[in-house]
């Protein structure tokens, strides 16, 4: 590897020079679907003899480079591309920079459509109100570097302040300086006809992966201020979704937000915990966007089941977005921990069997993706992944760092006697850490540390117990040690289940059999049905029937449902149901694709064993709908691509 970087993502020369702040000065293009404009640089020297600075590109068109005002336009360079990374900028600096020096540059470019990764464009004909086009980014991982030149490795924070001009109103993950957000819509101008410009500042440093822009017709609405509290929160939409989004997220928010900072003993230092409900494009639950989370629209249920996964989101705030992985192979970090912070959140605002069932029903995910990547690419089963120098770290995007990490930090607050002796040491870790950006390595010294100065000989035996290795680095479909979890949610659902799977005749059943179940006790009924033998084509049938599954608006259920439905590929009703599901996901029972990952790529995944050339047509066909992460991982999924690396 390069002595100028450890990062296996980055081709940047970070170690020696590092971007502090930046500025961008930003026209969006609806009608080109490109970005133009320039981003500035403010850049501190770590090293001597330092030559040049080399920043992180992926098929952006280079216009004009500046050093310190100077135009650089005959010397600066574009590498060779490189399928994953992109191509490095070369821009030469002046002589005689010294450790602590600083210096400015300039880039004047646009980006490009098709190629860019990290924008969606969206025809009118796919958003919610089907009026004006929209455009939303993705830059986590590694897709930064397609929206803007810059070091993209999560090891650099920087600040950075924007001038976005656009025809459309435009947000930011960063703090709105101007128009008001309670203001006119567009500041009082034309939506979709007039220019207005939109002025944002981010004080806090963040890493590239969370720097974001959305454009659309979009509108706010406001929560409830909390008494005592420094920040807003609301949330953003499209006019006609704006009040349901608004009811479904207005009670739980900021009280969500109240309890994460009590809980990690630290105040939220963003000042903005806005939401963005985008189209059904977008290819993730949520992503935590620094000020301005993005979520799924498959969150507007009208009964608030799924809010929760705005409490992943908002402790992304302190682990991850405050606490950040140093590189792709130390993703866990970010969200094992707040997976676990996340359910031990569900303890605090419900219960600890809530907590219990929230660790059950995440292990179904767990073990089937352990399953998968046990044929795919066994490396992909452990927490700390030595990642290969150009290596896409999206191949091994997965449940594995959410559940593994969170059960590996669950069996350590076990091991230490439990959360009275645990949480003392979680408060610790956010602050001291907090703004930085960490290697396993760096948690791990931390921990022993802490129970050095503040434990005693039973807490230290305790962690020298644990298997460290195979937390760490151990592959194949199970945890390291058997977890138990709180069962008393998910008895109720069990119990069905296993009536289902004895039963010879479901006329033993009624619809009040799911009286007094929650949407997420239903779900853990359909995935305990998929444990056991498929069930009889008549059953499915029924149970679509009888508990309104085979419609529900509830994509979770429905979800589900179809991987019931799916389960033996050669059953009799196997490609009628495959029909459906891909229907489904591909929005033509209502128009909306199901873009979110969780949902496609297992419906895609499960048809593709019913029927090949089914999965691969129906997807060739609306590939245009997905985001281009989500076709990247479709696509292997369905094996028209082949995923990097090698199975080890």
């Amino acid at each position: 590897m390069n002595a100028e970087t450890t990062d296996p993502t980055s081709q940047s020369n970070y170690r020696q020079i590092s971007t502090k702040h930046f500025s961008l000065d930003w026209s969006i293009d609806f009608h080109e679907k490109v970005i133009k404009g320039s981003i500035t640089h403010e850049l501190t020297v770590h090293t001597n003899d330092l030559k040049e600075v080399i920043f992180d590109t992926s098929d952006v068109v280079i216009k004009r480079v500046y050093v310190e005002g100077e135009s650089c336009d005959a010397q600066y360079s574009l590498g060779e591309k490189h399928e994953v990374m992109g191509s490095a900028l070369y821009i030469p600096l002046p002589a005689g920079l010294q450790p602590g020096s600083s210096v400015k540059v300039t880039i004047e470019y646009n980006t490009t459509e098709p190629g860019c990764k990290a924008l969606q464009w969206l025809d009118k004909a796919q958003t919610h109100g089907k009026t004006h086009p929209y455009l939303f980014s993705q830059c986590q991982p590694i897709y930064a570097r397609g929206l803007l030149p810059c070091q993209d490795t999560p090891s650099v924070k920087a600040t950075y302040e924007a001038r976005i001009t656009s025809v459309l109103p435009a947000l930011m993950s960063a703090i709105r300086v101007s128009p008001p957000a309670e203001g006119p819509v567009h500041d009082g101008k034309i939506v979709g006809q007039d220019a207005v410009i939109y002025v944002y500042n981010q004080p806090v440093p963040i890493p590239s992966y969370l720097i974001a822009i959305a454009s659309g017709n979009l509108c706010y609405h406001a929560f409830e201020k909390l008494e005592g509290k420094d920040w807003t929160s609301g949330v953003w939409a499209e006019p006609d979704i704006i009040n349901d989004a608004w009811w479904e997220f207005k009670e739980d928010t900021t009280r969500f937000l109240a309890a994460e900072e009590e809980l990690v003993g630290m105040p939220y230092k963003f000042g903005v915990y806005d939401l963005l409900v985008l189209p059904p494009a977008f290819p993730y639950g949520g992503m935590e966007n620094a000020c301005l989370t993005f979520v799924t629209p498959t969150l507007l249920t009208g009964d608030r089941t799924l809010v929760d996964v705005v409490v992943h989101e908002i402790t992304h705030s302190y682990f991850g977005n405050g606490i950040t992985h140093a590189d792709a192979s130390h993703f866990w970090l970010n969200e094992g921990w707040t997976t676990y912070i996340e359910r031990l959140l569900q303890q605090i605002l419900h219960s600890p069997a809530h907590r219990g069932f929230s660790f059950l029903t995440g292990s179904k995910y767990l073990y089937d993706d352990l399953k998968l990547y046990e044929q795919r690419n066994k490396k992909y089963q452990k927490l700390q992944i030595e990642f290969e120098k150009g290596e896409n770290p999206d191949d091994a995007y997965s449940s594995v760092p959410y559940d593994k990490g969170a059960n590996f930090l669950l069996h350590i607050e076990r091991t230490l006697g439990g959360l009275d002796v645990f949480l003392p040491y979680v408060k610790d870790y956010v602050k001291t850490f907090m703004g930085q950006s960490i290697t396993t390595e760096m948690w791990k010294e931390h921990l022993f540390g802490y129970y050095t100065r503040f434990g005693g000989d039973d807490e230290l035996e305790a962690l020298k117990s644990i298997d460290w290795d195979a937390w760490l680095f151990g592959m194949g479909v199970t945890l390291p040690v058997p977890m138990e979890y709180d069962m008393t949610l998910a008895q109720q659902s069990y119990t069905l289940a296993e009536r289902w799977s004895k039963t010879k005749d479901t006329s033993e059943f009624s619809a009040t059999d799911i009286n007094g179940m929650d949407a997420n006790q239903i779900g853990a009924f359909l995935e305990r049905l998929q444990s056991f033998d498929p069930l009889p084509v008549a059953h499915i049938d029924d149970l679509g029937d009888l508990y309104g599954l085979v419609n529900s608006p509830n994509a979770e259920l429905r979800l589900r449902f179809y991987q019931v439905a799916l389960l033996d590929p050669k059953s009799a009703k196997s490609e009628q149901y495959a029909t459906a599901a891909l229907g489904w996901v591909v929005g033509e029972e209502d128009g909306m694709v199901k873009g979110r990952m969780k949902f496609c790529r297992p419906i895609f995944r499960a048809v593709f064993a019913v029927d090949t050339a089914m999965a691969q047509d129906k997807y060739q066909e609306h590939k245009s709908s997905f985001h281009p992460i989500a076709r990247d991982l479709i696509e292997q999924d369905i094996e028209l691509t082949k995923g990097h690396g090698t199975n080890v």
